[in-house]
């Protein structure tokens, strides 16, 4: 095998973010852009020499090729072995999981998560460390000044390796192994829920909707719900992975995932619907004829968790980003557990699993996860909420209705103008930023302002420091708004608007949801100058 040391230039401003580095597809396929980031990741966790790597992805157009390019690079740095999904394929979830599992030094995961896939649409690549979980602050800071200054990168020249055969082979003086991406991931779930009592669910007459959205949690879900479970064939919809995802937009929300709200507002509606993203992290819950927000999702799952015999002994706390409505924390609450709000990024959420401070965490865009990994899992979420409706044998509907009884509704929206320009989008939270002193006490049309600040964390494990994590109002009365930018996307920034009301009074649990938030927005949205500063009247996506 014949190694090589190429010559190159740095790729300066690649800042990986908390998903990884996210680009146009056409971007990673630059001459050495792919090979210098990977090259500036090798080097910024210490190099690879003697380690063993996790690799795969969510099956996105060129996620084989460039897995095939890691894999020489790998080799040609000196890795020991690398363990790679059949086919190039792993969920995030997998992934964190089979690091743990074989106990390797990192992975790296092929994805840009809900971005839309194909050759004029997005990647992504991320490293994950041997926790599971994604690269510390520290890490990826390493990994970009890395970015500008490096000047070769390491490959060696050899043929590719066959992905599509589970076994092990070698490439080089490294092994690769070629593993089933489902059977380590699905046998986790059996030590985490009743497959049991999910199966007699579905022997009774249950009924299922799970759209996989064409991306990878199509081979685990028809594996596990149909094949282990004994859901009806066809219970699984979209269900197998397309490097384009069919054309479609793989993101879990009303708007995205349009044919599976379609049927559950249907007259012969299923009992329960379900989805998932591009790599398998986020997930949406419906029930017939009703939706379930990420944050009531998360605070449902908390109170019913103890049905479930992963979690039968309790929790040890939760955690929620601070965009997240504050549904959990009346939960947690009357718990008696400790609830954490943290900047949004899961890796916030890892030292918190890690220390044992936590047991289920949550996002609210779509994301919800507990210790058995250290990524937000959607398939997870959607067992879990199985479990407790075999538990139960209530409704979708019920328990929600049972939830807001016991513990208030927490009325939520998240509003979201995407591509922004950039300039634009850091002007109105400039803007914001500037009238905070101010607020305190003020009124906003018929809003009077209790709180407002810039969110700051002091992470309660390793006491690091992260400021400007959003723009918070909160209002009296139980009404809170929230204003971030998100760097997910890949074209300008994304401006985030969450609002929510509590309402505890029981004649007012079944409002419609855009009526009751209705002045919050219209007071924020004035205070914020949003349409004045972008020309945007409408957000592209209201969850």
């Amino acid at each position: 095998m014949l190694t090589q040391t190429v010559q190159t230039t740095p790729i300066a401003g690649q800042k990986p973010g908390t998903s990884g580095l996210r680009k146009k597809t056409a971007v990673f396929q630059e001459p050495n852009f792919l090979e210098n980031y990977v090259q500036s990741t090798f080097d910024g966790i210490g190099g690879v020499t003697g380690k063993t790597l996790v690799l795969g992805g969510d099956g996105r157009f060129f996620n084989d090729t460039a897995i095939q390019i890691i894999l020489r690079m790998a080799a040609a740095n000196g890795a020991a072995k690398c363990i790679v999904g059949q086919g190039g394929l792993l969920s995030t979830p997998a992934a964190s999981h089979l690091i743990r599992l074989k106990q390797a030094d990192g992975g790296l995961i092929l994805s840009a998560s809900h971005n839309p896939g194909g050759p004029d649409a997005d990647f992504g690549l991320k490293y994950n460390g041997p926790n599971g979980g994604p690269a510390p602050e520290a890490v990826t800071d390493a990994i970009f000044e890395r970015t500008k200054a490096i000047k070769h990168y390491k490959i060696c020249a050899a043929d590719d390796v066959d992905l599509a055969t589970i076994g092990h082979q070698t490439l080089g003086e490294m092994a690769v192994e070629i593993v089933d991406p489902v059977s380590d991931y699905a046998a986790l779930m059996q030590t985490i829920v009743d497959f049991d009592k999910i199966g007699a669910l579905f022997a009774g007459g249950f009924t299922m909707c799970f759209d996989a959205m064409h991306a990878v949690t199509g081979p685990y879900a028809h594996a596990i719900l149909e094949d282990m479970l004994g859901a009806p064939k066809g219970t699984v919809i979209n269900g197998t992975p397309s490097p384009d995802f069919g054309k479609g937009h793989p993101d879990p929300n009303p708007t995205w995932a349009k044919m599976l709200m379609n049927k559950m507002y249907a007259p012969d509606a299923p009992d329960f619907g379900a989805a998932s993203d591009g790599d398998g992290d986020r997930n949406m819950i419906v029930g017939r004829g009703a939706y379930v927000t990420p944050s009531d999702s998360l605070a449902l799952l908390t109170a019913h968790a103890h049905l479930a015999p992963g979690y039968r002994d309790g929790l040890a706390g939760v955690a929620r980003s601070m965009p997240t409505s504050r549904a959990v924390d009346r939960v947690a609450e009357s718990l008696g557990i400790g609830c954490f709000e943290t900047p949004t990024g899961w890796k916030f959420f890892g030292n918190l699993l890690d220390a044992g401070k936590v047991t289920l965490c949550g996002e609210e865009s779509a994301g919800t996860g507990s210790d058995h990994v250290r990524e937000k899992d959607g398939l997870w979420a959607v067992l879990l909420w199985l479990n407790i409706l075999a538990e139960t044998q209530k409704s979708v509907s019920a328990l929600m209705a049972d939830l807001w009884a016991a513990h208030g509704r927490c009325y939520y929206a998240r509003f979201d103008y995407e591509a922004v320009d950039s300039e634009k989008a850091n002007a109105v939270i400039d803007g914001l930023r500037s009238k905070l002193p101010m607020l305190a006490g003020a009124m906003i049309g018929e809003q009077q302002v209790q709180m407002a600040d810039e969110f700051s964390y002091v992470d309660p494990v390793d006491r690091s420091r992260s400021d400007g994590q959003g723009i918070r109002i909160v209002f009296e009365g139980g009404a809170r708004a929230v204003f971030r930018l998100s760097g997910t996307g890949t074209q300008g920034a994304t401006i985030r608007l969450y609002l929510e009301q509590l309402e505890t009074r029981h004649d007012r649990l079944s409002e419609d949801p855009q009526k009751v938030l209705a002045n919050v927005h219209d007071a924020v949205l004035g205070l914020s100058d949003l349409a004045a500063i972008t020309g945007r009247t409408a957000p592209d996506v209201i969850t």
